[in-house]
């Protein structure tokens, strides 16, 4: 120990670094830095210190995933906090059952594009009318939220193998008290089933959008765009902006594009609708 005082820099250079040298994961020479000198300035380690700062690096380096990348997969559910253990969707069973109902006398196109999500999809009653060369199968049902879409994914998606799938969903789900977050969860959650069943389906999503009867919700519509947009860009999904075609010169929603109740809309509202996702189709 002696030695050891005397030559200060050399104990820090050799105790220390030996440390970080070591490839057997055993921390070496922690008692020889109790306390030293360096430069003949006071330098003291705490040896309590030290070792919650080895452990924390090492627990980092433990955990850390293998693949980089797997964190940003599309297929890992789980990064995202969302709300499909908790969702109960027993109350559109029968609005599905008509669809399947349906689906064996006149079963959609494979290859067709599948419009699903809440009552401004359902509502579009003229979409095959607006899109007239494009196999589009309206897949809408009542005040539905993404958790929804997920839960029937099997049912009104999965089986016809479409080329494309088109979602809109999520004003609902800020409605019913979710917050963004969650609801971008559920989201994700969507896109990555969609992903790992149909890996060659495209799918786009159609932003959430402005209204006048939730207008006072605003502020967290805009932030589920912005972790949905996020999302799109990163993992080649189709984001269609439709928020800011909605507004007004006053930055409010177009009074004009609704129907009575304020929140759905009108042939108005459809028609820029149509303008905005029909160029993002796909042909074939």
């Amino acid at each position: 120990m002696n030695t050891n005082k005397r030559n200060p820099k050399r104990l820090w250079r050799i105790g220390f670094g030996q440390w970080l040298a070591d490839d057997s994961g055993q921390v070496q020479g922690l008692k020889a830095l109790t306390p030293i000198r360096v430069n003949s300035c006071p330098f003291v380690v705490f040896h309590s210190g030290i070792v919650l700062a080895v452990l924390f690096c090492l627990g980092c380096q433990t955990t850390a995933p293998s693949n980089p990348r797997a964190a940003d997969d599309s297929s890992v559910q789980s990064a995202f906090t969302n709300s499909l253990a908790t969702h109960n969707s027993t109350q559109w069973e029968k609005e599905v059952a008509a669809f399947e109902a349906k689906d064996r006398t006149n079963p959609p196109p494979k290859g067709c594009i599948v419009f699903v999500g809440s009552s401004s999809i359902k509502r579009w009653t003229n979409l095959t009318a607006d899109f007239p060369s494009l196999p589009v199968v309206n897949r809408g049902f009542g005040g539905s939220q993404l958790a929804d879409s997920v839960n029937f994914a099997s049912r009104i998606i999965i089986p016809y193998k479409p080329r494309q799938v088109v979602i809109y969903a999520g004003g609902n789900d800020i409605n019913a008290g979710k917050e963004p977050e969650v609801v971008f969860g559920d989201f994700a959650a969507l896109a990555a089933r969609i992903k790992t069943e149909l890996p060659r389906t495209r799918i786009a999503f159609i932003s959430s959008a402005p209204n006048l009867k939730r207008w006072a919700q605003v502020e967290k519509v805009k932030r589920l765009n912005e972790l949905a947009a996020d999302y799109c860009h990163r993992h080649g999904i189709t984001f269609i902006n439709v928020f800011p075609l909605m507004l007004g010169p006053d930055g409010h929603p177009k009074p004009d594009i609704f129907v009575e109740d304020g929140l759905h809309m009108n042939q108005k509202g459809y028609a820029i609708w149509k303008q905005a996702v029909g160029p993002h189709l796909r042909a074939d």
